[in-house]
């Protein structure tokens, strides 16, 4: 029997370490996206279905995928809080008007000069 020496060998392998904070930058430079959908029939009869989207990202990858609903939210938003609140406001004060006759105006001019 004949043995056969090759010489040194060489091995590389390509171990890759990743820890959780490189994947969590990662995923949220990139964003990620978890979709599905769960439906209950009973007898060929649609009982429920539930659609779940999950979007992870970061708010600038957000951003640029056209998503910035956090931003308008009012609950989410103290900006966005105000402008409702304002919106709200502006219209109970149009609806005010309508329903106060005119020859009111002269018992209450504070608070016409107020905008109260």
């Amino acid at each position: 029997m004949e043995t056969w020496d090759a010489g040194p060998r060489s091995v590389q392998q390509g171990t890759t370490t990743t820890n959780l904070a490189d994947l969590l930058e990662r995923v949220l430079d990139k964003g990620i996206v978890i979709a599905g959908d769960i439906k209950i029939d009973l007898l060929d009869i649609e009982l429920l279905t539930i659609r779940l989207r999950l979007f992870v990202a970061s708010v600038d990858t957000a951003k640029k995928a056209g998503i910035d609903w956090w931003e308008t939210d009012p609950a989410l938003s103290s900006r966005a809080a105000k402008s409702a609140l304002a919106e709200e406001n502006e219209q109970l004060r149009a609806r005010l008007r309508e329903l106060e006759p005119d020859d009111d105006a002269d018992e209450r001019p504070a608070l016409r000069r107020t905008g109260r």
